[in-house]
């Protein structure tokens, strides 16, 4: 794979000093297009060390406008990241959309390093690839430009490099330098295999001969410019927001399809006593599970999904009081904000995941792509169709990293929800928690019900499985919320 990256391609000063006016002004010109485009570029810079790829990520900054443009080197990771999973430290340095973010060191870095050293076996080796790869489609489906770019010298010039190197600094080799150098064929075979496994049509590696600096940068400006401007010209005007399906009433017609939503018994009832004994002993069993999950470094999310005045906000609530306050964080998502739409959606629920040990509750959460958004236009069928996919790979990292995943959808029947919203109308200190989208909501309860249906159905996996919630009684519903959301910590903490 490697050998056309040996041979050795020169540029004389001249013919670089005559191209390199041409090339910076229109990457200029192709930046600021890009600005206008609204679509976010991510450059990887990877490649065999001593290759010069500081250089070439210093040669672009000077080329392109640093307004528009930010790199980032991934090199140890703190405690901090080492606490998530392992793609959160980069979902949170993506470049917004409009601009150009070079990663110097990136999502494949850390895998080829550990396979290289015997760390991991291969089969997790290409379970990493995959999910990598995964990741990168995720991204490219959103809209995003990936240009990977691998730097590549001989084994022979790499050593001549580091000598080189060490002359003129008057140093020695590294124990880091050395064993990269001792290690060179076992490297290039395990970066060969990454860049097989993940040369896919919508994030190709490009390999570049990195022995002689002009050509190097030129070939890496010139491809840069060439993959722009094709994304340019292909990008279509943005469309406009599909037309939302037409809501079915709340009247139920005798051939309505049945849903998993009407499997659930939403005439279940608690007394008040049986509640005020339930409450206490759950409250107490989840106090205690929140502080072993502290004291063994496991940290658990809980999203609560749910229709209008279902009783999310009094269910969190409960399980709020029964936590120590340092130890919880409750996230309220509404619409996006700017800086939240420059991004893919699942950026700002990946930017909130909790540190070992903590806990994180999304007050509605990344389904709303395939809820909200859905039924309301905001996302074309297209979007929401592969969001499934998208949500169950994110879902199942934070299970592979040991998070402990509970997901609530709280059920309540057309005419519970009809009596709290009146009662909510006529009582001045719940009058704020109504507002007319809330009514032009209720008037898409077929839409929703079959959005959430196959929602369930696509979305409840071993991993992250649903528990649909019967609120008709909120005491009932409160109950067995914590209920589950303890048998879940109980669960995953006796695996570890």
């Amino acid at each position: 794979m490697f050998e056309t990256a040996e041979i050795g391609q020169k540029v004389s000063k001249a013919e670089f000093a005559r191209a390199e006016p041409e090339l910076r002004a229109r990457l200029l010109e192709a930046q600021r297009r890009l600005r206008e485009a609204g679509f976010p570029v991510i450059v990887i810079v990877s490649g065999v060390e001593a290759a010069g790829k500081s250089e070439v990520v210093n040669r672009l900054c000077e080329w392109l406008d640093a307004r528009g443009i930010r790199s980032v080197a991934f090199w140890d990771e703190s405690d901090e990241e080492r606490e998530r999973p392992r793609h959160w430290r980069f979902w949170r340095k993506l470049p917004p959309a409009g601009t150009i973010g070079i990663l110097f060191g990136s999502w494949y870095t850390a895998p080829i390093v550990r396979r290289a050293f015997r760390e991991t076996r291969r089969t997790d080796y290409h379970d990493d690839l995959a999910h990598i790869a995964a990741l990168e489609r995720t991204l490219t489906d959103g809209g995003a430009l990936i240009v990977k770019l691998w730097f590549h010298i001989s084994k022979k010039e790499q050593a001549r490099r580091l000598k080189q190197s060490l002359r003129k600094q008057k140093r020695k080799l590294t124990p880091w330098e050395k064993r990269f150098n001792k290690m060179y064929d076992r490297f290039a075979k395990i970066s060969e295999e990454a860049i097989r496994a993940t040369d896919t049509g919508n994030a190709p590696w490009h390999i570049i001969d990195a022995k002689y600096t002009r050509h190097r940068d030129l070939t890496t400006g010139r491809l840069l410019l060439k993959l722009l401007e094709r994304k340019l010209a292909a990008k279509a005007p943005a469309a406009k927001p599909a037309d939302p399906p037409q809501p079915e009433k709340t009247g139920r017609s005798a051939t309505k399809r049945r849903t998993i939503l009407d499997t659930v018994d939403v005439t279940a009832r608690l007394t008040p006593d049986q509640y005020d004994r339930e409450l206490a002993e759950l409250q107490s069993r989840l106090n205690k599970l929140t502080w072993k999950a502290w004291e063994m470094k496991r940290s658990s999310v809980a999203i609560f999904e749910g229709w209008d005045a279902a009783g999310k906000g009094g269910a969190i609530r409960r399980v709020a009081a029964a936590t120590d306050a340092r130890l919880i964080q409750v996230i309220p998502v509404a619409a996006p904000t700017d800086e939240e739409r420059a991004q893919h959606y699942l950026w700002r629920f990946w930017r909130h995941l909790p540190r070992a040990g903590y806990m994180t509750i999304y007050d509605r959460s990344w389904y709303g792509r395939v809820m909200v958004e859905r039924v309301e236009g905001f996302a074309t069928p297209e979007e929401w169709g592969r969001a499934y996919g998208e949500i169950n790979a994110f879902e199942e990292q934070l299970s592979d990293h040991g998070i402990c995943l509970a997901k609530f959808w709280l059920h309540i029947s057309p005419d519970e929800q009809l009596k709290r919203f009146e009662e909510r109308q006529r009582l001045a200190y719940k009058r704020h928690k109504i507002t007319e989208e809330d009514w032009r909501n209720r008037n898409k309860w077929g839409a929703y019900e079959e959005a959430v249906d196959e929602m369930v159905a696509r979305t409840s996996t071993a991993h992250a499985p649903w528990t649909l919630v019967a609120a008709n009684d909120k005491r009932y519903g409160r109950v067995m919320v914590l209920r589950t959301l303890c048998e879940a910590l109980e669960k995953n903490l006796g695996k570890h």
